[in-house]
């Protein structure tokens, strides 16, 4: 049986830290990688099997989309979550969150949704 991805914006929590972050609380949190925005998270795809985050969808900067993709506007990707690490070290007291990867690693975790 094929694991099949769902898009959820509800209530369901992530632990960080110790302390629950709840997946509408994601919504909109900018995500850089070395220094440059790379954009905002505007949804979360859960497995639907495991109930484990996949996916976020991020818009993605015109420059980021420039940068990473040498496309000239802004658009929506997925990322994988892979390229997030742990939200213990991913998610900074400012509320962004900052990925694990390089800039030039970037491209492998991103595709269209």
């Amino acid at each position: 049986m094929q694991n099949k991805s769902y898009k959820l914006t509800t209530e369901i929590k992530v632990i960080h830290g110790g302390e629950r972050v709840k997946i509408r609380d994601l919504i909109d949190q900018e995500i850089y990688a070395e220094g440059l925005k790379i954009g905002k998270i505007k949804d979360v795809h859960i497995d639907g099997e495991e109930w484990k985050i996949t996916h976020f969808e991020i818009e993605l900067t015109k420059e980021a989309a420039k940068e990473l993709l040498g496309v000239k506007t802004s658009f929506r990707n997925v990322l994988a979550i892979s390229a997030v690490g742990p939200a213990s070290k991913a998610i900074t007291k400012d509320s962004r969150i900052n990925l694990q990867v390089s800039k030039g690693q970037l491209r492998i975790y991103l595709r269209p949704p």
